[in-house]
């Protein structure tokens, strides 16, 4: 891995000028506040990280020296140098990972659409399990989520079921959660006790502003109805629902869930700009690596990245090799150690990326 020197006269001025204007009184209604706050955090350990850095290569040089003779000293700045190598190797690591480059949507709020696949009432069980899973997780890390359509079976669980979340970076959080997520256990209305196998696909798409995301009105047919299902008493008898057609690839998204045609409508155009910069970056990952390809996952959905054996109480994820065991727990929420094996494998893909690219 190449050492990293920091130019700490430059970040230093950067941080500066950042403090300038995070300290006048307006600086709160600058629409950049947030990303330049996000910022002057960064810098702060960037330069804490770097004089650190700066500070071992001194300590290592003058323990090399003393190191060099033959008396106790010498012994002992020798043991010394071995501690100051390891944790300045630490240091190093630590800051190939803080300047590796970022996943442009990293910051970005989500929408999740989980539809149930193969496996008939069991794979829509699996799917509200899922869904219920993804709410506790969102709870005990401070992200908000927000209902934006369902679509419920007589067994109790969900055909489909979208959802946004907002907070501090979920994209960065839920990215590698997209693909087909397959459980194996033994269905309560199996009465022969045999392991049935179903999967529910889940799909994490960055939330698109309309800056990152032009629609053309005339692109759009927009059909009202009345709506059907589960809802409010007004829900059922004002022709509020809303299906968009995108002509151009065919995409049609609809919602229901609100008393307000004008909701609904707000609702399914959020859902129809994300899928569609979600195309957009699927392209974008074609060019990538086969193994950046494995890790996020391309835009069909196809592939399996997950297994939840219940019987063995195993959870595997395919693309990293990890397993663990407690899917209880895991469908209350705790899967920290999950996202975190995925996070470490595409910040070691990134890093190999700059090793070849600085070699």
């Amino acid at each position: 891995m190449p050492r990293i020197e920091l130019n700490l006269a430059e970040l230093m001025d950067e941080k500066q000028s950042l403090t300038d204007f995070l300290a006048r009184p307006d600086a709160f209604s600058d629409p950049e506040f947030a990303r330049k706050n996000r910022r002057l955090i960064e810098l702060e350990e960037l330069i804490t990280t770097g004089k650190r850095q700066a500070s071992l290569h001194e300590q290592i040089k003058e323990a090399r020296e003393l190191a060099a003779g033959n008396d106790e000293l010498a012994q002992l700045a020798s043991e010394e140098l071995s501690l100051l190598e390891t944790e300045l190797a630490e240091l190093d690591d630590k800051l190939f990972t803080m300047l590796a480059p970022r996943d442009a949507n990293d910051e970005k709020n989500i929408i999740v659409e989980i539809r149930a696949g193969a496996g008939g009432d069991e794979a829509s069980l699996f799917a509200a399990e899922l869904y219920r899973m993804y709410l506790r997780y969102c709870e005990t890390h401070s992200l908000k989520t927000e209902l934006l359509s369902e679509s419920a079976n007589d067994a109790g669980g969900y055909k489909e079921v979208i959802f946004g979340v907002r907070g501090d970076a979920p994209y960065s959080q839920l990215k590698f959660e997209s693909g087909v997520h397959r459980v194996q256990r033994v269905p309560a209305t199996e009465s022969q006790g045999r392991i049935h196998t179903s999967t529910v696909t889940v799909a994490v798409m960055p939330e698109a502003e309309e800056t990152d995301i032009e629609i053309n009105p005339s692109d759009l047919r927009i059909d009202i109805y009345r709506a059907s299902g589960h809802g409010g008493q007004s829900v059922n008898t004002t022709d509020s629902a809303v299906r968009i057609t995108h002509l151009p690839t065919g995409m049609v998204v609809s919602n229901q869930d609100e008393k307000s045609q004008l909701k609904n409508k707000a609702k399914a155009l959020s859902v129809l700009r994300s899928r569609l910069l979600q195309i957009k970056i699927d392209e974008e990952q074609a060019k990538l690596s086969a193994e950046r390809r494995g890790l996020i996952g391309s835009g069909d959905r196809s592939e399996k990245i997950r297994t939840y054996n219940f019987p063995q109480d195993r959870i595997t994820d395919h693309r990293i090799g990890y397993s663990r065991s407690n899917i209880t727990g895991a469908m209350n929420g705790s899967i920290d150690d999950l996202i975190e094996h995925l996070q470490a494998a595409e910040r070691e893909l990134k890093a190999v990326g700059i090793e070849q690219h600085t070699a």
